[in-house]
């Protein structure tokens, strides 16, 4: 789908045969979060980060779902996803792809506009397109990331202070109020109620007594609205809440129970699906 310059080809390392990720939390920018990874068969379930997420592909393609539309995305493309944007993703090539990532949050992106403008900050840091195509600083991105990831302490941190700075300059904006004025009332009732019930055990009809429909029409409006079903919205919840807390230092088998799993086998199989690394890799980064 995306051309490829014959520099980025020869910069670019091949997908691997296995499937291999490395995570690491960076304490240069506020222990961000990064991973390198590359997948030939695992498949991201619906899931959304409190933070942002961007990255890049280096190799292969990989078909993603988000805001109600399937793109193809390849060498050349960025990842700029906002805080809360349900999102999934799976190889879109039999030889899968290999793709770099980080999870900046909010405050750090703001630290960094203001420190490479020297003017304060107004609102919330937000991009408007979460898949697109801007070769040279994906290109540019990857190379930051192999600084940091290679621990090459200032080159890593100037390059990607300069690379968030420019991706913020490019494609993103300013969003002075969160509140979503199409947002049916209906819908915000269930999703509220699914946020303060997320660990325990829900029928369709409570959250259907809560929004004023049948069941079926329930479920129907909240996959329009939010791009995800109310079941796959509470394993989204509990999987944020549970990295929460292995961050803190909580055992896999403690988060199981205080995020409403049935064990840590249950917690494993929805937090890999939606993260790509199993809760003790996470944990341990």
């Amino acid at each position: 789908m995306h051309n490829v310059s014959q520099q980025q080809a020869a910069e670019a390392t091949p997908v691997s045969r296995t499937e291999q990720t490395r995570f690491w939390r960076d304490r240069r920018f506020r222990n961000m979060e990064c991973l390198t990874a590359s997948f030939i068969t695992h498949e991201f379930s619906p899931h959304s980060h409190d933070t942002f997420s961007i990255g890049a592909i280096e190799t292969g393609c990989q078909v993603a779902m988000i805001r109600g539309a399937r793109e193809h995305t390849g060498p050349g493309a960025l990842y700029l996803i906002n805080p809360g944007e349900i999102h999934d993703g799976q190889p879109g090539a039999p030889d899968g792809y290999r793709y770099r990532m980080i999870y900046p949050d909010p405050a750090l992106l703001t630290e960094i506009i203001e420190d490479m403008t020297g003017r304060a900050f107004h609102g919330m840091p937000s991009f408007s397109r979460q898949l697109l195509t801007d070769a040279p600083l994906a290109t540019a991105f990857n190379r930051a990331h192999r600084a940091i990831e290679e621990g090459t302490a200032l080159e890593g941190e100037e390059s990607m202070y300069g690379v968030l700075a420019t991706m913020f300059a490019r494609h993103g904006s300013a969003i002075i109020s969160t509140r979503d004025y199409h947002e049916p009332l209906a819908m915000r009732r269930v999703k509220d109620f699914i946020a303060r019930h997320f660990d325990a055990d829900i029928g369709l009809e409570t959250l259907a007594k809560v929004a004023g429909l049948s069941r079926a029409h329930m479920i129907r409006a909240f996959r329009k609205h939010y791009f995800i079903t109310p079941h796959a919205y509470q394993t989204d919840l509990r999987i944020r809440h549970a990295r929460h807390l292995l961050r803190s230092g909580a055992t896999p088998s403690d988060t199981a129970a205080a995020c409403g799993f049935a064990d840590q086998a249950h917690l494993t199989r929805h937090f890999k699906a939606r993260t790509g690394l199993t809760p003790a890799v996470f944990r341990a980064g």
